[in-house]
């Protein structure tokens, strides 16, 4: 079952870029197709989980290369749920949102195809080895996706891209590595790395590698300096694939492999974890309200909202880490319909500049659906009561502030500056009066916004029914919560590592 959504995409990559006379307008009804089959696939999948169950669902095992302890091991918990169905999701909404007359549209449409397939295999691996390799194999063609079809820069952000996230590769197959070879073990099944018996200061030190590798892909401060970069240069497509699915790589791999597999080391690192979301959540507000570009504007709040998850799962109860994995999802749908609805400004307006864009809200020669959609968007990110953003800060603040209140309230702060950049953005571009020398702008296509719809009535939806998005990931949250250990160490019981200061 898991199957079809990582081998659909990439054999429909390999038709699309190699079957003779496929046209440019083949290829894209071609990509759609296979995203939106996986997307229905994704959807039949949530019929069929079974919430009272804590194990790992519709498991599939292949023996592979033996040897090197490498097998094809496949299994969901709630969490990888959401996952799976935020990329099919991202994924559909992405190609939809490609433009009709796109330079060498094959390749475009079969390395996106790629990527889907890439990251819906990382969901899914129960093997540590098998997630390094499916964790990796998005990156050449991200690479290509950037310097090709990018814009000013894309050169120079690519490679940047590149670098970061070969960096993290590293560390975490490093990390990976030590793990199975400290344990005398053979295999690098995930079950197995569940139950090793580490000494904690090793277990400190490994989660410290698969803290630093992640903490790249997502990325949090200070590793965040590819990300505006790559999300400006990236194509409106790309940079949703980029900010709705991609950075969960990262925070999925927190809550998998840094929380799951070793819980006593992430207990004692908490507070400082919750001290680091909550500088991610500061800085990428305050350097928000800097920008000018309003895509750039986007990508720094990226960087703000990903600490909201840090902080929930840094306290260790189920309410913050229900939080947490809920506004993963959130924060996916925000930032597709944010890019997406810049893209359509860029194009029709041909500028991205606060100081250039004004009265897109007028209803006759503006972009009136647009401007209202960009609206409700930015509502979304500042957490406005009755969208999605909302509940899923909400229930991350309500859980971390009885642990890190200190924390809590500088995220709330955070949140109060997110209000303030988006309004800044809304207010310069939407309203005012719209300039009498620029013409009529070219009307906004069905297909444009067929997109910004659908993700503003999911936004919508779930900020009234919560309960529809919470209650897959709050099993596996119960789960990794239960193992975290009841008494909680502290640095001075590893004295290998007693340079690092103790907070108060």
């Amino acid at each position: 079952m898991l199957s079809v959504l990582i081998w659909l995409p990439i054999f429909g990559a390999a038709a699309i870029a190699f079957l003779p006379k496929v046209s440019a307008q083949q290829g894209r009804a071609g990509a759609l197709a296979v995203s939106g089959f996986s997307l229905l696939w994704t959807i039949w999948l949530f019929t069929q989980f079974d919430l009272a169950n804590l194990s790992f669902q519709f498991q599939e095992f292949v023996p592979w290369i033996p040897q090197l302890g490498l097998n094809y091991d496949l299994g969901i918990d709630g969490l990888a749920l959401l996952m799976l169905g935020l990329n099919s999701l991202i994924t559909w909404i992405a190609l939809w949102s490609s433009r009709t007359d796109i330079e060498r549209p094959r390749l475009f449409y079969a390395l996106m195809l790629v990527v889907s397939g890439g990251m819906a295999g990382a969901f899914v691996a129960q093997n540590l080895l098998l997630f390094f390799l499916l964790y990796e194999i998005e990156l050449v063609p991200l690479y290509l996706l950037v310097a090709i079809w990018g814009g000013e820069r894309r050169s120079y952000a690519a490679t940047k891209f590149l670098l970061y996230t070969a960096l993290s590769g590293a560390l975490m197959l490093a990390a990976f590595l030590a793990t199975v070879l400290l344990t005398q073990s053979t295999d690098f099944a995930y079950s197995n790395a569940l139950g090793q018996t580490l000494p904690l200061v090793t277990q400190v030190i490994l989660l410290g590698m698969l803290l630093v590798a992640f903490g790249i892909k997502i990325p949090l401060v200070p590793f965040h300096t590819w990300l505006p970069d790559t999300y400006v240069a990236a194509s409106t497509p790309v940079a949703i694939m980029l900010g709705g699915v991609l950075a969960k790589l990262g925070t999925y791999g927190l809550f998998r492999f840094g929380l799951g597999m070793f819980p006593q080391a992430w207990s004692i690192l908490a507070p400082y974890l919750a001290v680091w979301g909550a500088v991610s959540v500061l800085y990428g507000a305050v350097t928000a309200i800097a920008q000018k570009d309003i895509k750039r504007m986007v990508a720094y709040s990226s960087i703000g909202h990903m600490g909201y998850i840090l902080l929930g799962a840094s306290a260790l109860n189920d309410l913050a880490l229900t939080g947490a994995v809920a506004q993963m999802v959130s924060h996916g749908l925000i930032l597709a319909i944010l890019f997406h609805l810049v893209g359509v400004v860029e194009a029709k307006v041909g500028t991205r500049e606060l100081d250039v864009l004004n009265g897109l809200m007028n209803p006759i020669r503006g972009l009136p659906l647009i401007s209202a959609l960009l609206v409700l968007g930015g509502m979304a990110s500042a957490g406005i009561p009755g969208l999605v953003g909302f509940v899923t800060e909400f229930l991350v603040f309500q859980g971390t502030y009885a642990t890190y209140p200190v924390q809590t309230l500088l995220a709330v702060t955070g949140t109060g500056l997110t209000a303030v950049y988006f309004v800044i953005l809304l207010n310069r571009t939407c309203f005012g009066k719209l300039d009498n020398d620029i013409a009529y702008f070219p009307k906004v296509s069905l297909s444009e916004r067929v997109p910004a719809v659908v993700l503003a009535a999911l936004i919508v939806f779930l900020g009234i029914q919560p309960n529809w998005l919470v209650r897959w990931g709050e099993p596996t949250a119960t789960a990794l919560v239960a193992a975290a250990p009841v008494v909680k160490p502290s640095l001075q019981d590893v004295p290998a590592i007693a340079v690092i200061p103790p907070l108060p």
